[in-house]
Parts: C-alpha cells; structure tokens; sequence
C-alpha cells in the first residue's frame, strides 16, 4: 500500500504557502531564466511521467515541514492532471514537503523542495481522465478512462501544488491531527493541520502535481502521445 512517511514539523507557518519556498538557493552568476530553461529542456526529452491524479479541498497549510507524499526524490518537474468526474472513498489530506535530488537543474532558487498538500484516496474512480507534462516546446500527454470504463486507482496519494474543481464531501472532519488521520491508511506528521472524509466526489477537477504512489492503478483505453498542446 502506497504510504507517506511520518516526517517530524520544525513547527514553522507560512504565511502564504502557495507563493514560496522554506529555504531558498543563490542562483549562479550570470545565469538566466532562459539558459536554465535550455539545460532542463535537453533532461526533459527521457521523462516517462507516471498518470496520477489527486482530489484536494481548498487546505490551509499549517507548517512548512510535513511528512513527504512520496517515498522518492521529486523530478521537480510539474505535470497537469484533469478528469471530469472523481469519487472516491477513504479520504485524507494534509500539508507537507517534497524534495528533489541533490544537484537537481530544477531546483532554481527553491533550495530543491516544493511545498505541498498531500492527498489519500483509499479506493477512486476517474472520467476522462488526462495528464500531461511540459517537456519545453512539447508536451507527453496521457489520457485513459474515456470509453464505458473508467480510471480505477487503490491505496492512492498525490502531491500537489493547484487544485481546483467542484467538491462534496461525506462526513468531512476539519482540523484533525495529521498523525491520527484514519480513512485512508495514511498518517501525517503529529501537529499538522489536516482534514478527512468517507467519501470525496469531485467535477471539473484539475491540478499542479509533483508525485503520486498508488498499490493498483488501472487505466483502461490508456493513449500516450506527444502533442503541442496540454491538458
């Protein structure tokens, strides 16, 4: 079963999450937007990104260290995820961070971490579901679930950085304690603001991804292609 690891808060609050970084990195001299964009582009090429998605409400991250959502060095690179319809059963969802590899060209003045909201989902399942990932001049687009089967994912988590979308929630809990959390067998970090439910529906869902682990992930009618355009 696809889990995040309990990683301890340092207690820190961001007072805007979605605008930062917890630590920052000096940039090289003489190096521009555009150049970096060029040395990343030519590493983008060979990335095969895993089709994921995430269900979130609007959450008010608490700390600025969380427990990762991922068991792996984040490639720092985002991907868009949309479906047109997710229910879901089992549902968490928390704060936290994830990092790159040491050394990683896209890390740029982030200091090599993102900040997050990890979501659980138990048990989903996804309509048209669509994914795509900016290789820089081309985009790897995935899409599955658009016939009479749709996209079914067990023991699922994602992080994210955007979501959004039409939500509704059963027997949702606001404020919980990330490390008692217990509707999708997931834990967070003891001290951190969190939130569940017994079941998540969501329309119109799209959002900013960074990783995603999953014990099953079916994807039926699955198309990989490159195209000029995204998700």
């Amino acid at each position: 079963m696809a889990s995040s690891p309990d990683v301890a808060s340092a207690g820190n609050t961001p007072e805007n999450p979605g605008n930062g970084s917890p630590s920052e990195a000096p940039r090289t001299a003489g190096t521009t937007g555009g150049e970096r964009r060029g040395r990343v582009r030519a590493r983008r090429v060979a990335v095969m990104a895993v089709p994921a998605t995430l269900v979130a409400a609007g959450l008010a991250v608490l700390t600025a260290q969380g427990a990762l959502g991922v068991q792996f060095a984040i490639s720092g690179m985002p991907f868009t995820v949309t479906a047109t319809e997710l229910d879901g059963t089992g549902f968490e969802q928390f704060g936290g961070l994830d990092t790159m590899a040491d050394g990683s060209p896209n890390a740029g003045d982030t200091g090599g971490q993102e900040l997050i909201v990890t979501s659980a989902i138990k048990n989903a399942t996804l309509t048209k579901l669509c994914q795509s990932v900016d290789l820089g001049g081309t985009n790897l687009l995935i899409t599955a679930g658009s016939g009479s089967d749709k996209v079914t994912a067990s023991d699922l988590t994602t992080d994210s950085s955007q979501l959004s979308g039409d939500a509704a929630f059963n027997n949702i809990e606001i404020g919980t304690d990330a490390s008692t959390l217990t509707k999708a067998g997931v834990k967070g970090p003891i001290g951190v603001f969190s939130q569940q439910a017994d079941t998540v529906r969501i329309a119109n869902l799209r959002q900013t991804n960074y990783a995603t682990t999953a014990g099953v992930f079916k994807l039926p009618g699955l198309k990989l292609r490159f195209s000029d355009s995204g998700c």
